[in-house]
């Protein structure tokens, strides 16, 4: 199989997502004295081993539907299509997902707008859009105009999280990624996302209570953050904070999602959030062959990943 970095990011995320479904709501301090070193079976949700949960289905529904271009209806759909069991589940069933991406797709369900089904209010700012929001490097590798950027990483995200936090979160996290495409050294990439979204944020009328949340990621260096003031529960701001502090302080895909799901709590979202980057980073070779062979569906997905770089070949790296 020849790999690119949509191999790279997609089963990162999924290696990653795969790696803390076991473990999921189990505390930092158990984990410390019964760390995850490998894969594992069953556990908290009494899934096999390599089973990925909404985070995975939920990203290879937008990818899919990127194949066939931006439409963000047919992106809806397919939402719809895998809560209703029909695709992209790992067993046949749906066992994990969050309550705002069930409300806003049973609003898909009933026909309402794609970007008017996920809530806007400050208590609807859970992970669930962020850990889904990968698949949009590949549409966008090749658009230098940030605002058309914003404006897609918004739509897609509104599907199920329309507020401004959930949304500027996974605009750092798409616009991090794009630099790690052109650069692929990590840090110089976080330092130009850094830069470039200093001088975004500096040509918009953003509400600055909403931006100073952000200050962390933004002004400050995450990786100077000691691990006890970064947090991995489902706040879609904590699940950003977590992924960068660790990717940022490790060295391989591997220390980096073991990392990630060690800090507990949501660990498959952190792990798979985290897990695309990684995966961008270090590359699909660096994935462990036991881990990436353990994974549930993987032809399903390596054709997946195949279709798209058909479509998108001139991202090869």
């Amino acid at each position: 199989m020849r790999t690119t970095f949509i191999h790279s990011a997609i089963f990162g995320l999924v290696v990653g997502d795969a790696l803390g479904v076991p473990v999921e709501f189990k505390i930092r301090d158990f984990l410390k004295r019964f760390p995850v070193t490998d894969m594992l079976a069953y556990g908290v949700h009494h899934q096999p081993l390599g089973t990925w949960s909404d985070d995975s289905s939920l990203t290879f529904c937008l990818a899919e539907s990127l194949c066939n271009g931006y439409n963000l209806n047919d992106i809806s759909q397919k939402f719809l299509q895998w809560f209703n069991a029909e695709i992209w589940t790992p067993h046949g069933k749906v066992f994990d997902i969050g309550i705002a991406t069930a409300e806003a797709i049973k609003m898909v369900a009933h026909g309402a707008d794609p970007v008017l089904c996920g809530g806007a209010s400050e208590m609807d700012n859970g992970n669930g859009s962020l850990m889904r929001i990968l698949p949009l490097l590949f549409y966008l590798r090749e658009e230098n105009d940030l605002k058309v950027i914003f404006q897609r990483v918004k739509e897609v995200s509104s599907i199920t999280h329309a507020h401004f936090r959930s949304v500027f979160a996974c605009f750092i996290y798409v616009v991090y990624g794009l630099e790690l495409i052109k650069e692929k050294d990590k840090k110089e990439a976080y330092f130009n996302m850094q830069f470039k979204l200093k001088n975004f944020v500096a040509d918009h009328d953003f509400e600055q209570r909403e931006i100073d949340l952000f200050q962390r990621v933004l002004i400050n260096d995450i990786s100077t953050v000691p691990e006890n003031e970064i947090y991995s529960s489902g706040y879609v701001l904590h699940s950003l904070e977590a992924s960068l502090w660790c990717i940022l302080t490790t060295g391989t895909y591997e220390a980096t999602v073991l990392k990630a799901i060690n800090l507990g709590d949501d660990t498959d979202t952190t792990g798979a959030i985290t897990g695309g980057l990684a995966g961008l980073i270090y590359g699909f070779e660096s994935i462990s062959e036991k881990w990436l062979n353990a994974i549930v569906k993987k032809n399903e997905i390596e054709e997946l990943c195949e279709k798209m770089n058909r479509i998108y070949e001139k991202a090869e790296i």
